[in-house]
């Protein structure tokens, strides 16, 4: 089996996965350099770095960097110790690079405005790709988004036919409050890795509150990140679809310090219009 070929198949499925390989060796192993064990999500393997209890702590090694989506180096050292006395018996130092397999992030942007064409090409060069959605083609066309790989000028369409993973980022930008919570409803019911909302914290409580009465569970707004965007004092389309992006890459990278700005009924207060 081609494990390359696996990994181009993984990431184009949205899978993840991680790849050992053996990059140094020293002494007597019964394997080779570049020999290379794939672990997918589901914890199934393709090939092989030589078997034993090396190959058992790999894998558990490469389950943890599929989450943590950080590469890890593994030094053992196989002078005859009791801990590898399982088909590895050989004396001699192995090192193993273990590197996550990710898909590409796919970032749905929900309305084909001003801010919505600066955070598509915002996203774009940071590495997302893009699909937009809008039910205006005079909005959501190739002329205004070039690198979008996915447009959909149909609500309805697209939540028939996008598939959210753990690599899906959606930001709703729409131009009134109606799609806003047309498109949020659908949303919450679905399992991307990150969901956005433009708008006050009023408006916010608006939506929430009417999808409440539509039948949507409370606990279902937990995770939308509302108002969306990092709090940088963005006033311009160009700064707002900056903030933005900067708040997907900081999911994207796992950032400890990102402070959540989810909103509930009990915070809608004079103040927090704007």
């Amino acid at each position: 089996m081609d494990l390359f070929e696996e990994v181009i198949k993984l990431r184009r499925e949205g899978k993840r996965g991680a790849m050992a390989t053996i990059v140094h060796t020293n002494g007597s192993i019964p394997s080779f350099e570049s020999s290379r064990m794939l672990v997918r999500e589901d914890g199934s393997i393709s090939g092989t770095i030589g078997g034993g209890c090396v190959e058992a702590e790999v894998w558990a090694a490469a389950k943890e960097v599929m989450q943590a989506e950080a590469p890890r180096k593994m030094t053992f050292n196989l002078n005859n110790e009791a801990n590898y006395d399982n088909g590895l018996i050989c004396g001699g130092t192995l090192e193993i690079f273990v590197e996550p397999i990710l898909p590409q992030p796919v970032l749905y942007i929900f309305g084909g405005g001003h801010v919505s064409m600066a955070l598509a090409n915002a996203a774009h060069t940071a590495g997302f790709a893009i699909g937009v959605i809008d039910d205006r083609e005079s909005f959501a066309n190739s002329q205004r988004f070039p690198m979008a790989h996915e447009i959909y000028t149909s609500f309805e369409d697209a939540f028939a036919k996008i598939k959210p993973t753990a690599s899906t980022y959606m930001v709703i930008v729409t131009r009134g409050h109606k799609d806003d919570m047309r498109v949020l409803g659908w949303a919450v019911g679905t399992s991307p890795r990150y969901i956005g909302m433009i708008g006050s914290k009023r408006k916010v409580i608006s939506v929430y509150r009417a999808l409440e009465k539509e039948g949507v569970s409370p606990g279902k707004f937990a995770a939308v990140h509302a108002p969306v965007g990092l709090n940088i004092g963005a006033l311009t389309p160009e700064e707002i679809a900056i903030s933005i992006a900067a708040e997907l890459i900081a999911i994207r990278r796992g950032a400890k310090n990102l402070s959540h700005k989810s909103v509930n009924a009990e915070q809608a207060t004079p103040a927090s219009v704007g």
